[in-house]
């Protein structure tokens, strides 16, 4: 793999997954790269003078208008993605019925809904990561970003998820319903944002 391919994967891997154009940004960018060498400059000199691949993703993402989710799209997602860990967790607690002992079934249930709670947190933290979208998210066409569109970090996705395990998640919640960018308290605490998923297109760049 040439120092070009290397520079053009860092750029494309610092954009969104939902980032409209993706391929377009790779084919413009080694074209742009082509033309220089022909014209006498090394790759080096050349990917010196395009910079730093956060700086110039960033100049890509600044052309993107993101457009904020609504609030009942996101509603509809995280009920989704509910629904998708209760189905993993009640069919076996419910089998336990049948099982255990009648006096430990209470504390099957407590467990069930305690691993639930556990394994909800885990799932949104790691899909938001990796991905910037939770199957609730994909579904509804949501994604997570930074607030300037990049994709979060480990540290945000935990910050984000913050509320629910402090038990303050409706307060949290709220906020989004008065805020400009339709942010929640902890997503202005971790400069996130939930928008519309490959929402605007990237200028070109010269």
């Amino acid at each position: 793999m040439t120092t070009a391919d290397d520079y053009i994967n860092r750029v494309l891997s610092l954009l969104p997954r939902a980032t409209p154009m993706r391929a377009q940004i790779a084919v413009e960018l080694r074209g742009h790269i082509e033309e220089r060498v022909a014209h006498g400059q090394t790759v080096g000199d050349v990917l010196r003078q395009l910079g730093d691949p956060a700086l110039l993703a960033e100049s890509y993402l600044s052309a993107v208008p993101l457009e904020p989710a609504s609030f009942p799209a996101r509603v509809r997602a995280k009920l989704l993605d509910i629904a998708l860990v209760v189905a993993l967790v009640a069919p076996p607690a419910a089998l336990s019925w049948f099982v255990v002992p009648g006096e430990w079934f209470p504390f099957v249930i407590l467990a069930a809904g305690v691993a639930g709670s556990f394994g909800f947190c885990v799932y949104t933290v790691l899909a938001e990561y990796w991905t910037g979208q939770t199957l609730g998210k994909r579904v509804f066409g949501l994604q997570v970003v930074r607030e300037s569109g990049a994709p979060i970090g480990l540290g945000q996705a935990i910050v984000r998820l913050l509320p629910l395990t402090l038990q303050i998640y409706w307060i949290d919640v709220l906020f989004a319903l008065f805020t400009d960018k339709r942010q929640r308290a902890f997503e202005m605490l971790s400069k996130t944002r939930v928008v519309r998923a490959g929402s605007g297109r990237p200028a070109a760049h010269a």
